[in-house]
């Protein structure tokens, strides 16, 4: 088994090294490609010591089993023929093709089935924000179809990846410190701020982002339900946050659905309202489940449903998920 990381020198490049060898992932031989700048540098994996290569228009990728690629949407799509024409499965992080209808869209909690339908060989792994709601959606979903969903998202810094989580601690010490703070990554000042805009504006006045979790919840969970997103930017490091109303077909009652959650696969219920039991991103970063709080029937709907949902975004949210793809590919003889 012969596995590559593409971007091995981002956020999520790293956490790919340190997830597959957290899971023992069964590869033989590991391959790390980055780029130019990236070349020639060394990582140590399991004891090796294994130097990186330049990504370039070549045969690197003959002989590749999965590739698991994170190095943004443009050189996904320039290079995404080199990786997959000896066969290699490209399992890619970026944006580039997730809406694609001859790509899946994976979260192996909800829809792993649709792996084995990938005419390309390419597996895209959705937004860290949609594969964190879609993972507490599941168990809902299955008890009755999901009509509508308001979500809003407070999104750490590690969303727009290593050097914006450096900005974040950097703004904290110069506010601290009476200096003038930098704006570099984001729009504006994060530390001490909340920015209510993620990605850029479109025609309809939502962002990228919302639309994002629009789309790619309907093509993930095989629905036509309705979604409407607000994403805000929040000076944490990287552990996104969500709050999720639902409306259901017919009307469940919240123990059928905590019961649900509990029995989920990758899902922790910590909810607990007397003993203010719910989970923060302070204490789920670094962790591989989604963990579900406040959950209550909504007030306004007695169809509706409302709870607090947090998931580490490097890792549920890019890596662990693109890994568990690879690992459903492993043991159900997909390659």
């Amino acid at each position: 088994m012969r596995i590559a990381v593409v971007g091995i020198s981002g956020a999520v490049g790293q956490e790919f090294l340190k997830v597959l060898a957290e899971r023992n992932f069964p590869a033989d031989e590991l391959i790390l490609f980055g780029s130019s700048r990236s070349a020639g540098t060394t990582y140590n994996f399991k004891g090796k010591t294994i130097t990186v290569k330049e990504l370039k228009h070549n045969d690197d990728f003959k002989g590749i089993d999965i590739a698991l690629t994170s190095a943004g949407a443009s050189i996904s799509k320039e290079f995404a023929s080199d990786i997959t024409k000896y066969g290699a499965i490209m399992i890619d992080n970026s944006s580039a093709f997730r809406m694609d209808d001859d790509v899946p869209l994976i979260v192996p909690e909800v829809n792993p089935l649709d792996c084995k339908n990938r005419p390309r060989n390419i597996i895209a792994n959705p937004n860290c924000s949609t594969i964190i709601m879609v993972v507490a959606l599941k168990p809902i979903q299955d008890l009755s179809p999901i009509k509508r969903i308001h979500v809003s998202t407070y999104q750490a810094a590690s969303g727009a990846g290593a050097a914006a989580m450096q900005e974040l601690e950097n703004q904290v010490k110069q506010v601290i410190g009476n200096n003038p703070v930098k704006v570099d990554k984001f729009k504006y000042q994060l530390a001490f701020n909340l920015i209510p805009q993620i990605d850029v504006f479109l025609d309809n006045d939502y962002t990228k982002e919302e639309m994002k979790m629009h789309n790619e919840t309907r093509k993930i969970m095989h629905s036509d339900m309705m979604v409407s997103a607000t994403t805000v930017r929040v000076p944490v490091y990287r552990a996104h946050s969500e709050v999720v109303w639902t409306e259901t077909e017919k009307e469940l009652s919240i123990d059928a659905v905590r019961t649900a959650m509990q029995n989920a696969e990758g899902l922790v219920v910590e909810d607990d309202p007397k003993t203010s039991k719910y989970p923060m991103p302070l204490f789920v970063a670094d962790q591989d489940p989604v963990f579900v709080g406040r959950l209550r029937k909504d007030i306004s709907n007695p169809k509706g449903l409302t709870f607090w949902c947090v998931g580490d975004q490097i890792k549920k949210g890019a890596a662990l998920n693109a890994v568990q793809i690879a690992e459903y590919m492993i043991k159900n003889k997909l390659l």
